[in-house]
Formats: structure tokens, C-alpha cells, sequence
């Protein structure tokens, strides 16, 4: 163990009179997680009932997802909440029902985070306009080249598997981008730390103060790890929100004294400012357990738990996460502000290494 120092489409769109729906090919691994749950389905609606636009059935060949047409938009309404498909298309030629349609899936909270496009067969500012009023996040036209319209539905889905891949409060990666990159550094054979951030006495702090305060407070932790991170070490340091307090930073493993020390360094010099004088001249307040009881409550601190692969073999991200995860615990059972690094390794490696 290892504990720091510091106590610190031009053409036609309805133009293919034979595609009634499509099953195609398998859906790349990693996309089929950029939403938990969702389906690599897109949903078709058509109040006057067209059959699927020969670009959009080719665009959806090319990415192995299956198109189902909905006539029904309660139907629509029941599959989006059922199953989260990847994406919602509607033919604004069909009536006012496609409107109506997007406009109650976007003031759902749940169902809005569907991208939704709309295909219509004519562009005019005011038709255009209407329709991103009512939430719709692209509107397709003649008005585009075909090959244009694929790339306008490449670029919605790209923002939104990168809108959901972020936590909403810090606008850091989430856990499914956090598990992408240690693969992509285990697959690149790095020497990496995975370090696991956690507030002490977060809990506290919150029933003292308010939970405004407390997401305060997760904003700085998120501003302090990133600029640090990205101050040191730029594109080679990786940093992630996992929810709440805790955070995940991935750095190359020389790199650990220098990033973890100025973390809790920075982190002692201006957590303190977020309580009151006479808490932050004392150092401490008095808070109740569980029990009711009156408890001395220090000023936060901040515990890195840390895991290489120095000395580890690892065949899955879900092992460091867990070992992150072990070592974060133990951290915390260290006074102030530190970070501890796991030195055990597996047998059949070296003391170098050497795999």
C-alpha cells in the first residue's frame, strides 16, 4: 500500500413502395450500451401510413439495426416507454398526429432522451420551425442530398450517445465511457492507474448544510480533477463521474504521485471555504449518527483508492473496477485526505512486470 504525504436526402422520401419493415444484421457491441436497456430498434410512424424512405431503409442497412413501422402513435408512446429504442422517426405528411406525437414524447423526461427525427417531403422555414418547437431534435427534407440526410441522422445519433454517456450534473463520462477506456488501454497494453475519488463525511455535510450545497461541492471535486488531470497531462489522462461523490480519473502509472498529490493538495486548500467560518475555524461540527446521538463531524476530505496493472493481468474492466472499488474503502479508513496504491500482484507475473 501506498498512502500520500498530504494529510490532504435531394429526391423523393416516400419513394420505396415495397419496404413494410426490416430485420438486419447484428448491432456493434458497444452501441448496443450507449443507453442501458435500449433496443437497436428504430420506430417508423406514418399517420397516412408510407412505407419506409428508401435513404432511411438504406441507412438503416448500413447499421445493422432493425426498422419496425408503427401506424398506432399510442403504440409508439407504449414502446418508447417499454423499451427505449435507439431511435423514433416520424413522417410529418401524415397530419397533425405526428406533431402531437413528438410533442408528448418530448415533454415526457423519460422519453425525451429518444433522439427523434422528422421526414418531410417539402421545406419551408415555418413547417421546419413548427416541428423543432414541438422538441423534434432533426428534420430531414428534400432539401438535402441523400447522402446529406444519412449524415444529418449519423450526427443525432453521435450527440446522443454522447448526451447520455455524461453524467448530467459535472458533464464528465459516465460508467459506460469510464469501462471504454480502461479497455481501450488494456487492449493497448498500457501501464495504467485506475484511481477511485471519494469524498469523506459527504453525508454529513449534506444534513448540515443543503443539497444545493452538496452539488456544489461535487462540481468543484469534478473541476479539480479535471483541470489537474488535463493541467498535467492532457489527452493522456482520462477523468469519469460515476454518480454522487464518487469519480474515477484513469492516469499512466508514473504519473500517480504528482496527480493524486496535487488532487488533495488542491482539494485541502478549497474545500474548507465551503462552510461556515466558525465550522472552518474549528475545524469540525457537531452532527447526530444514526442513533441521534451528537458526534464531532470533521471537514471533508477526499480518499483515492488505486489499482494498477504494474503487476496485475486483468481480462475485463469489471476486475479493476472492483479492485478500485476495494482499495477506495480502504482509503477511507485512512485519517485526512490520501490516496493508497494496491502493490499486490498476481503470482505468475515478475517483480517487473513482465508478462
Amino acid at each position: 500500500m501506498r498512502r500520500s504525504t498530504s494529510n490532504r436526402t435531394a429526391g423523393r422520401l416516400f419513394d420505396n413502395p415495397s419496404i413494410g419493415g426490416l430485420s438486419l444484421g447484428a448491432l456493434d457491441p458497444y452501441v448496443r450500451r450507449q443507453v442501458r436497456g435500449t433496443r437497436p430498434t428504430i420506430l417508423f410512424f406514418s399517420a397516412a401510413g408510407r412505407t419506409v424512405p428508401d435513404f432511411l431503409a438504406r441507412w438503416v442497412n448500413g447499421k445493422g439495426l432493425t426498422i419496425v413501422p408503427v401506424p398506432d402513435p399510442a403504440d409508439v408512446e407504449q414502446r418508447v416507454l417499454r423499451s427505449l429504442p435507439q431511435l423514433v422517426v416520424i413522417d410529418a405528411d401524415g397530419g397533425p398526429q405526428g406533431l402531437a406525437l413528438c410533442a408528448r414524447l418530448k415533454a415526457d423526461s423519460y422519453s425525451a432522451i429518444v433522439p427523434l427525427a422528422v421526414l418531410t417531403s417539402r421545406h419551408t422555414t415555418d413547417r421546419v420551425q413548427e416541428w423543432f418547437t414541438a422538441g423534434a431534435d432533426e428534420v430531414i427534407s428534400p432539401l438535402f442530398e441523400p447522402t446529406e440526410q444519412a449524415s444529418r441522422l449519423d450526427g443525432l445519433m453521435t450527440r446522443t450517445a454522447r448526451d447520455v454517456a455524461v453524467n448530467p450534473s459535472t458533464r464528465l463520462p459516465g460508467t459506460t465511457e469510464i469501462e471504454r477506456e480502461i479497455r481501450r488501454r488494456m487492449e493497448n497494453g498500457e501501464l495504467f492507474a485506475v484511481c477511485y475519488a471519494d469524498l469523506d463525511h459527504f453525508k454529513e455535510y449534506n444534513d448540515r448544510y443543503s443539497y444545493n450545497d452538496g452539488d456544489r461541492v461535487i462540481y468543484i471535486l469534478s473541476r479539480i480533477l479535471h483541470d489537474v488531470v488535463k493541467g498535467l497531462l492532457g489527452n493522456r489522462g482520462f477523468i469519469g463521474h460515476i454518480g454522487g461523490d464518487d469519480f474515477i480519473f484513469i492516469i499512466p502509472f508514473d504519473a500517480i504521485p504528482d496527480v493524486c498529490g496535487e488532487v488533495l493538495e488542491v482539494f485541502d486548500t478549497l474545500i474548507p471555504y465551503q462552510y461556515n467560518e466558525q465550522d472552518r475555524r474549528a475545524g469540525y461540527y457537531f452532527g447526530k449518527d444514526r442513533r441521534g446521538q451528537l458526534h464531532r463531524v470533521p471537514l471533508m476530505t477526499l480518499s483515492i483508492g488505486i489499482v494498477t496493472n504494474q503487476h496485475r493481468r486483468f481480462a475485463h474492466p469489471a476486475q479493476v473496477s472492483e479492485l478500485a472499488t476495494e482499495m477506495k474503502s480502504y482509503a477511507k479508513t485512512q485519517p485526512g485526505s490520501v490516496f493508497v496504491v494496491d502493490r499486490r500482484h498476481d503470482a505468475e507475473l515478475d517483480d517487473d512486470g513482465v508478462r
